[in-house]
């Protein structure tokens, strides 16, 4: 019992219980579970960003693009959409993974070639993505009227009870999970962040490491630009703006350390369905968006104390010792 207690996810899985208790204690519809099936439906953008946000953190980076790379990989797909209102949505959902993938890719090859820190590198990509959205379209938007109904269907479309965009989520979970728990490269990822110097030992080249992590967030972050404007039928410049630091906050809460080596894909779930149900919940009992977002810091904090705490390993009293053996 006391090795569950100390277990980060089971202690997020009983704060996730009593948090949803609360809410049932004054809204007993919340819970009902085609409520929460929504719930989880409305987290899902957030969980796949999350997942490739606690990969690049394992390896002591960090990524700040990645609503930048959703926002301008959703506009890129609806343009195509527009001009090409036949093509099959398959082949723009996997360009939205290769475009994506790009995108990834030159922040990877920034951090690893040239060793700017990654925090530098992607508020600038950051910008610079947001930018080239506004030089695409002059600061237009791209409206539902203007989407062909395949390309919006796709999110939507119900299969065994579960809207699509559920699914995706979902599978991301169980192929992350076995790719960072069962692979050679979700084992290099741990080492590169967990102790760099002994990884490159091990043979392994840390810098291309991390560019992988950036690559994998680049193509998870360009898979969800598609089925966010296809869901929410827009797409615009300022397109998840802001979302970045709540894809942190989800890894942050879910165990992920941020001076990386630490976290799974279970607590980056976590993570997310924390804040997402704090998102959906709080609105619910009159609480205003403005002390949404102090819980959802407060969270964070209590979050990286608790991170702190654990991952502090007591030293040696070499003094103690000396005196006792003179």
């Amino acid at each position: 019992m006391t090795k569950l207690l100390a277990s980060r996810e089971a202690l997020l899985m009983l704060a996730i219980a009593v948090l949803l208790g609360i809410i049932a204690w004054r809204f007993p519809a919340f819970v009902a579970p085609s409520n929460l099936l929504a719930v989880f439906n409305d987290t899902s953008p957030l969980i796949l960003l999350a997942i490739g946000q606690m990969i690049v953190i394992l390896t002591k980076c960090i990524d700040l693009s990645v609503a930048a790379n959703l926002a301008l990989t959703g506009m890129v797909v609806s343009l195509i959409n527009i001009a090409a209102p036949g093509l099959p949505v398959i082949f723009i959902a996997l360009f939205a993974i290769g475009f994506g993938t790009l995108l990834g890719m030159f922040n990877g090859i920034l951090v690893w070639k040239l060793s700017i820190p990654p925090i530098v590198v992607t508020l600038g990509t950051m910008t610079i993505f947001r930018g080239t959205i506004f030089l695409l379209t002059e600061g237009k938007w791209v409206n539902s009227h203007e989407m062909s109904d395949s390309f919006k269907s796709v999110p939507r479309t119900d299969l065994l009870g579960l809207p699509i965009l559920s699914w995706i989520a979902i599978a991301a979970v169980i192929v992350f999970t076995i790719v960072m728990t069962r692979t050679s490269l979700g084992r290099a990822f741990y080492a590169a962040g967990g102790n760099p110097h002994a990884a490159t030992y091990a043979g392994i080249n840390v810098g291309k490491t991390q560019f992988w992590a950036f690559t994998i967030s680049g193509a998870i972050a360009g898979l969800t630009g598609y089925l966010w404007v296809s869901r929410f039928a827009v797409a615009y410049v300022d397109v998840a703006g802001g979302f970045e630091l709540t894809v942190v906050a989800a890894c942050v809460i879910g165990g992920v350390s941020i001076m990386g080596g630490i976290g799974t894909v279970f607590g980056a779930l976590l993570g997310a369905l924390f804040l997402g149900i704090i998102a959906n919940a709080l609105p619910v009992v009159n609480i205003s968006p403005f002390s949404q977002m102090a819980i959802s810091g407060g969270a964070i904090i209590i979050a990286v104390i608790l991170n702190a705490q654990a991952n502090r390993t007591p030293g040696r009293i070499i003094l103690k010792k000396a005196e006792h053996a003179t």
